[in-house]
């Protein structure tokens, strides 16, 4: 009801003689995330309810799915924003950002790494696209796994996911100076 400002909405309602459109609203926010939300965990405290409810309470959700979502995103050890679960789901599922998965699996890193350095052996090239590209003297060196990281091609702050197709194995050095680009 305060629309994000709540010293204002109180300041507002400051001599108001009841309180009965604050508690049917918060009721009516509660009765709608407990009716798409039938699991109850830890991170939901604190969250914007409110703003959750204005954003997306016109949509209709089948609960079922949003437990089995939930508890599914819930044991990804790659969600590291366990908060976030809720508005993502909430929001159709496409807002990765919202739960901070931003690292490839070692099986994506492993093929990722085959796959570059066949090409670049028989190219006779580094299997750091960054290093063959370039006129240095690790222009034809091909780095161990364990000497190079698992990069985003399109970055993960800019909407890139964290997908093998998207993976590419660069070295440390060229992977930590290529930064957000």
């Amino acid at each position: 009801m305060s629309k994000g400002d709540i010293g204002g909405y109180l300041s507002a309602h400051r001599n108001d003689e009841n309180i009965n459109a604050l508690k049917t609203y918060f009721n009516t926010v509660l009765d709608w995330v407990s009716t798409v939300f039938t699991d109850v965990l830890p991170e939901m405290r604190g969250l914007e309810w409110g703003r959750l409810y204005e954003a997306y309470h016109g949509e209709r959700y089948d609960p079922k799915k949003m437990s089995a979502a939930v508890q599914e995103l819930a044991a990804d050890a790659y969600v590291t924003n366990r908060k976030g679960i809720f508005e993502y789901l909430l929001g159709g599922s496409m807002d990765k950002k919202l739960l901070a998965v931003r690292v490839f699996d070692e099986k994506t890193k492993r093929v990722a790494y085959t796959k570059q350095t066949q090409a670049a052996r028989a190219k006779g090239k580094s299997n750091c696209p960054t290093c063959a590209g370039g006129d240095n003297a690790n222009k034809s060196r091909i780095y161990q796994l364990d000497e190079m990281d698992a990069d985003h091609v399109k970055a993960w702050s800019k909407g890139g996911e964290s997908a093998a197709k998207n993976c590419e194995m660069l070295c440390i050095p060229h992977n930590r100076a290529k930064g957000n680009k």
